[in-house]
């Protein structure tokens, strides 16, 4: 390609079909793959053809230096950094197709113990990895990733987002291992993002759930306990793990497991299976989710995301998962507690 021909052109793809740039060096599949571990490891921003993409408001080429201001031993200029970067590339829901290139430096940012944004990296990562279904807690929504036969949205540059949500995905499989040893971080935050992260994976699906089992058996925090059954339900249903629907009834139904893991099973459960819900999964939940337990989810990634304002995400996905009228008949579920996250999570 000369210069000139590494510019997406919407019009062209307008005429032609997105296919005319598919495989090519304006694919940010193919770049997000070819970028090499030297690169990567080495934080090596000046080797990525940022300008080549763009954001929300036009060209990556301003992405390097967010990534190095949030390496700052400056908290509140890594933390302005951090938030620019995020409002550019993962705009009012619309991932930018410079975002996954991104996600390599991101994972490595959130590793360094010194970082300050360590956090929110990973959050920022799980965005853009994520189609956008806030508000949507549907059995068929509340877990979905992107599928491969998602129909092609374009971002507000026009470029498809389906590669750029695939090439984030893809962007976390090739460095796996870095928010695999995260889940044992000392921090609970850090801990929870990482699953978040992780469950968006386009492979090492095993390896990851292997990982995810292994901390579930000795995470003490119940919040956290419970997004590493919907992240373990999540990666199930993304990559076809039928183990997974065992997995969950086994928690949901068990009396000595914790509310909020048979709860959060529940849910995985109804996300994974076409079975109508039966009466034991209805009368768990009519015995479990009580205020407190609402408070207690309130947080939860995927939960939040439904209600990231009001703290009733758990409310509204079981209105929508059990196509009620009505608000459920769980006490005092619809006036939950308020005001528990600004922002949505992803």
């Amino acid at each position: 390609m000369t210069s000139e021909d590494l510019v997406f052109d919407f019009e062209r793809v307008r005429v032609h079909g997105v296919e005319v740039y598919e495989g090519t060096a304006l694919d940010v599949r193919v770049v997000t793959a070819g970028m090499s571990r030297r690169v990567r490891d080495g934080f090596l921003l000046d080797q990525v053809p940022w300008g080549r993409f763009s954001h929300a408001y036009g060209s990556g080429e301003d992405v390097p230096g967010y990534l190095e201001r949030m390496r700052s031993a400056d908290a509140a200029a890594a933390r302005a950094a951090c938030s620019s970067l995020g409002n550019s590339v993962c705009h009012q829901g619309t991932t930018g197709s410079v975002a996954p290139l991104t996600v390599p430096f991101l994972l490595r940012i959130a590793a360094d113990p010194a970082v300050h944004e360590r956090v929110d990296a990973l959050g920022l990562v799980a965005a853009v990895a994520c189609r956008n279904h806030w508000g949507d807690g549907s059995r068929a929504a509340l877990l979905r990733v992107a599928d491969a036969d998602d129909d092609v949205r374009f971002d507000v540059g026009g470029y498809p987002q389906n590669w750029s949500v695939r090439a984030a995905r893809d962007a976390i499989a090739a460095d796996a291992h870095v928010p695999i040893a995260l889940l044992d971080d000392p921090d609970p935050a850090v801990r929870e993002e990482a699953a978040c992260v992780l469950a968006a994976s386009s492979g090492r699906a095993w390896e990851i759930s292997a990982a995810f089992h292994e901390r579930f058996r000795v995470e003490e925090v119940p919040r956290l306990r419970a997004g590493l059954v919907l992240a373990i339900a999540q990666l199930a249903r993304e990559h076809r793990h039928e183990d997974a629907a065992g997995f969950t009834r086994a928690c949901w139904s068990d009396p000595t497991r914790p509310p909020e893991v048979r709860v959060a099973a529940a849910l995985g459960w109804l996300c994974l299976v076409d079975d109508p819900a039966p009466e034991d999964l209805r009368a768990v939940l009519d015995e479990l989710v009580t205020d407190e337990l609402v408070r207690v989810m309130a947080e939860v990634p995927w939960l939040q995301q439904i209600d990231p304002y009001f703290g009733a995400g758990l409310a509204h996905t079981l209105n929508q998962m059990f196509d009620l009228v009505e608000p459920p008949t769980f006490p005092d579920l619809w006036g939950g507690p308020k005001g528990f996250a600004d922002d949505p999570p992803f």
